[in-house]
């Protein structure tokens, strides 16, 4: 039996070493891949609009922590949300309309929706007081979930980045 998953994560910070008062950016990137991503798709999205479910609601919570402790929780959320379409563009009937970082994003092919909703990259700004004087090991924990819908079951994914190190002057 297939599953859902995350995959390809990846953690980069901007510098190796930090000062004082300075500020670091982390970069997260991760794909949420497997059958969630197979069975997204535009017939299970007409056979949700039909039954009246118009909605993708995918939420996810990133825990920063430094050397194993908690430091910064981020959560946020990426929806779609299936419409009646006119569009010339599209030999379609129903669509989907993906809103990520409160913006909406209207996608001409159905691997551009997969890829708005289920692949993340975030930039995460770091204060050096949360860090202590030496070195620092950072990591970031990835917990997505969804709920129930016509096409999928209610799931929770969780995956962990490698550790990244970076010394406080």
């Amino acid at each position: 039996m297939q599953r859902s998953f995350i995959s390809d994560i990846k953690l980069g910070t901007s510098h190796e070493t930090i000062n004082s008062n300075d500020t670091m950016t982390l970069s997260l990137g991760f794909k949420i891949d497997g059958l969630i991503r197979e069975i997204f798709s535009q017939k299970n999205w007409e056979r949700a609009y039909d039954k009246h479910d118009n909605g993708f609601r995918l939420n996810v919570l990133l825990e920063l922590r430094v050397c194993r402790k908690t430091v910064y929780n981020i959560k946020f959320v990426r929806k779609a949300v299936l419409f009646w379409t006119r569009n010339p563009k599209l030999s379609y009937r129903v669509w989907i309309s993906i809103i990520k970082d409160e913006t909406p994003y209207y996608p001409l092919a159905i691997e551009e929706a997969k890829s708005l909703l289920f692949d993340v990259t975030k930039s995460i700004v770091l204060d050096s007081n949360l860090l202590k004087k030496g070195e620092n090991h950072i990591q970031i924990s990835i917990k997505v979930s969804w709920g129930k819908h016509v096409y999928t079951e209610r799931s929770d994914l969780r995956g962990e980045t490698k550790f990244v190190n970076v010394k406080k002057l």
